[in-house]
């Protein structure tokens, strides 16, 4: 009986334990290319692509390749400086650190940094479409 008692303790507390933490939520915030006028604290301006060298979908690839894009940074509405960076796997935690500087602190908790469009064989982006998104725990 003892070793009965036993082994259901052992399971009740292994499943008690073996709870997953709450899940935690992934929020979004775009980088697009145009300045909003009369804002206050930091915007951040997708200013250009420089390169895109991205292995487009459809294609077999040896290289997943990279972005270079210029971001511009305004504080209150006044051009503080254009950062060149560079977007592959090698620089994610980079370029991380550099955006968690100049975003709001309910978004410096950052998850991902994706260029879109992503390019597609055959496809070409127009410049304008260009964006960053950002996911970030909250």
């Amino acid at each position: 009986m003892k070793k009965l008692v036993l082994f259901f303790f052992m399971i009740i507390s292994s499943i008690v334990l073996a709870q997953s933490q709450k899940s935690q939520k992934v929020k979004y915030v775009s980088i697009k290319q145009k300045v909003c006028p009369n804002q206050k604290g930091f915007q951040l301006v997708l200013k250009a692509i420089a390169t895109d060298s991205r292995c487009p979908e459809g294609v077999t690839c040896i290289w997943a390749g990279e972005v270079t894009a210029v971001v511009s940074v305004y504080k209150d509405s006044k051009l503080i400086k254009d950062t060149t960076l560079v977007f592959s796997m090698k620089n994610e935690e980079d370029n991380k650190k550099w955006f968690a500087t100049y975003l709001p602190a309910k978004q410096k908790n950052i998850k991902s940094i994706r260029l879109l469009p992503y390019p597609k064989e055959g496809t070409k982006i127009n410049p304008e479409e260009y964006h960053l998104k950002i996911g970030y725990l909250r």
